[in-house]
């Protein structure tokens, strides 16, 4: 059987100058073709050939191995086009700021970058506010003379104050975002080393502790949003993002819009859930969002989460119950019921089923099978 001849194209920064990386397995027919590209060079560090990076050039590697050798764009097309339709995001606020004296501010580079990418504004925060830290943190140096060395030394200071891999991981990934995404320096810092992944199990809890949840709520609207959250499965963002139209009540499903990853879907829609929103629409006549303040605006997410903690708590449920909880339980009872993962996987809004499948992990009946060896 005859092996696919290919060769990976990479974004590199040598010297300060931007350049098409080529990498390949050993073959006489690649090398000979890679010969012939102008100004080509061999880089020890990365293992690659490379030539300067300009339109001419990539269309001439196009050209020259076209009908010989298959050529993997993954890792040089990293700018992928948003999504049309894609929530917009709030960058104003980081502008409008008033300069605090010695406090180095976001490049306004930078700001334009997440709001042309549309990311969402919790994104926007942490990015900001991350990046914002590393850039004081060396507030004399020029951000294009910071170098790996530099950004190890930044990450051993957060180990030192104990931060979490997550905390290491949102700070990583603000840092890169500015030299990879808006200067255009792919492989600026690609050997950075990032904590290892956590495995953690989702806490949830079982039907009993929901009904209960619900049982102790103050009145018909946060029954309502914990019976939403639960019995669809939503994230919280997307809780308070439910518009009026959303809830369809003829084919029993909700409509979530711009979810995360800017996707949208529909989910299950509860009868019980139902009956109540119509007492609750009639009690509190909101006019756009299914729940909205006092001065009709969106309710928030902080609210959401201060109704769900307070009903746990007059439950006397034990451990920190949150909206993510609540989806966690969602997904758990349905597949402890006999739905398959692929249907809860698009329930929930999963890019990949192997996110949907940490929920073998806590429902009883992948255990329920297995004889206990003490027994």
């Amino acid at each position: 059987m005859t092996t696919l001849k290919s060769i990976t194209l990479y974004h590199l920064m040598i010297n300060d100058c931007k350049m098409i990386g080529i990498k390949f397995s050993p073959d006489s027919l690649i090398q000979s073709l890679i010969k012939g590209l102008p100004n080509v060079k061999w880089s020890k560090k990365h293992n690659m050939a490379y030539i300067p990076n300009t339109k001419g050039n990539l269309g001439i590697v196009f050209n020259t191995f076209k009908g010989h050798v298959w050529i993997n764009y993954n890792r040089f097309l990293t700018n992928r086009p948003v999504k049309a339709g894609s929530q917009r995001s709030d960058v104003a606020w980081f502008r409008k700021r008033k300069p605090v004296p010695g406090h180095r501010q976001c490049p306004e580079e930078y700001l334009l970058k997440l709001e042309l990418k549309r990311y969402s504004d919790s994104t926007v925060k942490t990015y900001v506010s991350f990046f914002e830290m590393f850039i004081n943190h060396y507030r004399d140096k020029d951000l294009l003379a910071i170098n790996e060395s530099d950004v190890r030394k930044y990450l051993q200071h957060l180990i030192k104050r104990s931060v979490s891999r997550s905390y290491l991981n949102q700070a990583i990934n603000a840092i890169k975002f500015y030299y990879e995404v808006v200067m255009g320096m792919p492989n600026r810092f690609y050997e950075i080393e990032r904590p290892r992944k956590e495995s953690k199990l989702p806490k949830v809890i079982s039907k009993k502790e929901i009904l209960s949840i619900i049982g102790h709520t103050n009145n018909i609207k946060h029954r309502c949003i914990i019976e939403l959250l639960y019995g669809s499965g939503l994230r919280r963002s997307e809780l308070v993002n439910l518009k009026l139209g959303d809830i369809d009540s003829e084919r029993m499903l909700v409509r979530v819009e711009n979810s995360k990853g800017g996707k949208d879907r529909q989910t299950l829609l509860s009868k019980t859930a139902l009956l109540n929103l119509r007492t609750y629409y009639r009690e509190w006549q909101p006019k756009h969002y299914l729940f909205e303040g006092q001065k009709g605006q969106k309710y928030s997410g902080e609210s959401v989460l201060k109704v769900v903690k307070n009903a746990a708590k007059k439950a006397g449920i034990r451990i920190r119950v949150t909206p993510h909880v609540l989806r966690h339980s969602f997904a758990t009872h349905l597949l402890e019921s006999g739905v398959d993962l692929r249907r809860i996987q698009v329930l929930l809004g999963h890019g990949s089923s192997k996110t949907t499948e940490i929920y073998t992990h806590v429902a009883t009946n992948t255990f329920e099978n297995i004889k206990n060896p003490l027994d």
